[in-house]
């Protein structure tokens, strides 16, 4: 293999984290052979960027010998790969922000009129229902089923997910552009990767809204199939918000069995109702608890969600049971899902994730219906 060959080569290789040939990006420096034996530069944004050794393994397997180099992009180049990536994200006709200014950001695709994106809202009237675990797990099992997967923690003063999902690296900040987490397949982003753990958040709602608005519409979630929205307790500001910037966003509504949680629970239904936003379904978690004799208990009662689907008038579309490995999970980082995909709670999101796939989109948007 030449070198004009194997830079080539190297040039097609897709990079996981941006999905997007590594020439097309910039990644790919000189290539040429010393001493017999051929060498790569590679050109990244970051020194730390979180797939080197994906690449590294890529590259060493187009040619025998082959040796990687690794340089950092200098400013020019990160430039370039922001003004790129923002071009990219663009919805036709909304721009693409190029230049060296930090104009408006352009519309993201997956926003578009016509996009195929659905954004599932995770939500509820309380806390301590399991919205956080449920957003988890439901993202890495339709992940896990082929589709493209972004998942947003909207919670910003109670942010979990970061811990949940034990990511090894955190976003990265290329000028007015983040990049989520890659892990498990699914894309992330949540208030916690940018402050400490025990931080506290205290905004009030102008700070909320824009922090919302500029995760969801300054990130690069591509175009994903599913973006997977972790909303936190309560009817209040994110539900506004949400309803304006994705005005598509489709609701499910966690509850426990109990009959109080099922009231509570419909509040939020309701809620989302007056906003104009589509509510799709009800998840039932910590359903039961299964002993060691085989036989379900249900430790919180029976009934809430189905009850609670009836009343809305929409399915109940899945019960998640209590069980150790999802609780245990979600505190060291490793979902049930991705950890245990054999345990019962598993297979209860898989079968969810499926579910909710099967819906289809709450509403179909059609240029050719357009009025002009």
């Amino acid at each position: 293999m030449t070198p004009a060959d194997l830079h080539r080569a190297v040039s097609a290789l897709v990079e996981p984290q941006l999905v997007r040939p590594l020439g097309e990006l910039g990644f790919v420096g000189a290539v040429e052979d010393s001493s017999g034996h051929p060498v790569v530069e590679l050109v990244l944004p970051v020194t730390n960027w979180p797939h080197l050794e994906t690449l590294r393994a890529a590259v060493a397997a187009l040619a025998e010998g082959v040796e990687v180099r690794v340089a950092t992009m200098d400013d020019d180049g990160r430039l370039a790969l922001r003004d790129y990536l923002r071009g990219s994200m663009a919805a036709e006709g909304s721009g693409g922000g190029e230049g060296h200014g930090h104009d408006q950001a352009p519309t993201p695709r997956f926003l578009a009129r016509d996009a195929t994106t659905r954004v599932l809202g995770i939500s509820s009237g309380k806390g301590g229902v399991g919205k956080s675990s449920v957003s988890v797990n439901l993202a890495i099992a339709l992940a896990a089923q082929g589709y493209g997967v972004g998942l947003l923690d909207a919670d910003v003063y109670g942010f979990s997910l970061p811990k949940m999902l034990g990511a090894a690296t955190d976003p990265i900040v290329l000028g007015d552009i983040v990049i989520p987490t890659l892990v498990h397949g699914v894309r992330c982003l949540s208030m916690g990767y940018f402050v400490d753990d025990d931080q506290p958040v205290i905004w009030r709602g102008p700070m909320l809204h824009k922090a919302i608005g500029q995760l969801v519409t300054e990130a690069w979630w591509d175009e994903p199939d599913f973006l997977v929205v972790d909303m936190p307790p309560g009817t209040g500001d994110v539900a506004l918000t949400l309803s304006e910037v994705v005005p598509r966003v489709e609701m499910y509504v966690v509850t426990t069995p109990q009959a109080a949680a099922q009231r509570v629970a419909q509040r939020s239904a309701l809620a989302a109702r007056k906003l104009k936003l589509a509510v799709r379904g009800v998840i039932e978690n910590m359903s039961w608890f299964t002993g060691d004799d085989g036989v379900r208990y249900p430790i919180f009662g029976e009934g809430g969600g189905a009850s609670l689907a009836a009343s809305l008038g929409v399915p109940l579309l899945g019960a998640i049971p209590l069980e150790t490995a999802l609780r245990e999970g979600g505190d060291v980082g490793q979902p049930v899902v991705a950890a245990a995909p054999g345990s019962e709670a598993a297979r209860a999101f898989v079968e969810l994730a499926t579910r909710i796939a099967a819906q289809g989109p709450a509403r179909v948007y059609r240029q050719e219906l357009r009025l002009v």
